[in-house]
């Protein structure tokens, strides 16, 4: 399925990159480059009408970032989750203070994760 990138969020997507939390810079130092595992990952990425905190196009793979200010919102987030694993996006949800706390650990979670993603994509394409 075809995901749509939504070119009228370009520049709300430019201000939140600007205007990131510790933990999103912390992570996205973990993710640029192609650091994590060789996959490209992207900040504040428009998809349909919705932005996610980081993308993998190949994993199709979202990372949010979920911090205090998530708890207001957790019924929005699942709705905006809930319309984007429609089309085939998958969500790792990471809270904010273990990113800030225990950043070796994260990653561990996100190369685990993507590990499983990999085992399954196989099975897959196996006939």
């Amino acid at each position: 399925m075809k995901i749509y990138y939504n070119q009228k969020l370009k520049q709300y997507s430019r201000d939140l990159r600007n205007n990131s939390t510790l933990s999103e810079v912390l992570l996205w130092k973990q993710l640029k480059g192609r650091k994590m595992k060789g996959y490209q990952f992207m900040r504040q990425k428009p998809i349909e009408k919705y932005i996610v905190d980081f993308y993998c196009s190949k994993l199709k793979l979202a990372i949010e970032v979920d911090g205090s200010s998530h708890n207001e919102k957790a019924e929005k987030d699942l709705k905006r989750q809930t319309e984007l694993e429609k089309l085939g996006i998958i969500f790792l949800r990471l809270d904010d203070n273990l990113i800030k706390t225990q950043i070796h650990h994260i990653i561990r979670v996100i190369e685990d994760f993507i590990e499983e993603l990999e085992k399954q994509n196989q099975l897959q394409t196996t006939p």
